[in-house]
């Protein structure tokens, strides 16, 4: 059996490309097999199964991604500098970057990616939480620290939108190219995606709480003062 490096790459690759043209149901192993040039057992020597061969796809891409956004994070907690906006940057830019790349295969990822949450397979939304998990472990205190005046839950609700707003960004390049028509905007460039969208996601973040979210966070404040009293 051929097991050389540029095999796997090479079933990795194909795989991609057709889990983001048909979806993770529509597309068989024996298409994958017959695109990449392999047969089926190749595909199980690396991989074990389909389901080992999705993860794999998503780990390839999500990986390098996760670990570049920690790095940032730990330049900037090294330093001690930056503040809100570097943050947000840290955490938005690397996906940003890939999606526009192009040769790398930024924008067929944003297609799988965003098949991937539609088909609500439980296995790759487990593997996606694993995945993400040291990045929302780090950087969710830091916007803690960086947001001290949002209740905890006013909190959430907000990373929810930044990463929407991200989200969107990446995937809805129609759009932005029907929005620029009439105006001098490179929906292509993620160093200026980047820099218009930061300032806007922090201002979204720095806005005071809701009044209501203020009044719930103060209750849970007086409950459990009472119950430890």
């Amino acid at each position: 059996m051929n097991d050389s490096p540029d095999t796997k790459t090479r079933i990795l690759d194909t795989a991609e490309r057709l889990f983001a043209a048909t979806g993770l149901e529509g597309t068989s192993l024996r298409s994958i097999t017959r695109e990449a040039q392999v047969n089926l057992a190749a595909v199980n020597y690396h991989f074990g199964s389909k389901e080992g061969l999705i993860k794999a796809v998503i780990s390839r891409r999500l990986e390098p991604l996760n670990r570049e956004r920690l790095r940032r994070l730990d330049r900037l907690e090294a330093g001690g500098e930056g503040g809100l906006e570097a943050l947000v940057e840290a955490f938005v830019g690397p996906p940003l970057e890939f999606s526009r790349d192009t040769r790398a295969g930024g924008d067929r990822f944003v297609r799988l990616m965003g098949r991937s949450y539609a088909e609500h397979a439980d296995f790759l939304h487990e593997h996606l939480r694993a995945l993400n998990e040291p990045v929302v472990a780090r950087f969710k205190p830091a916007f803690r620290q960086a947001l001290p005046h949002l209740p905890k839950e006013e909190l959430y609700w907000r990373l929810h939108f930044v990463v929407g707003a991200m989200s969107y960004t990446m995937a809805g390049n129609d759009m932005m190219h029907l929005l620029a028509t009439a105006q001098r905007v490179e929906p292509d460039d993620s160093r200026v995606i980047t820099r218009r969208l930061v300032p806007f996601v922090v201002a979204g973040l720095q806005a005071p709480a809701p009044g209501e979210a203020l009044e719930e966070d103060a209750a849970t404040q007086h409950k459990r003062a009472t119950e430890r009293g």
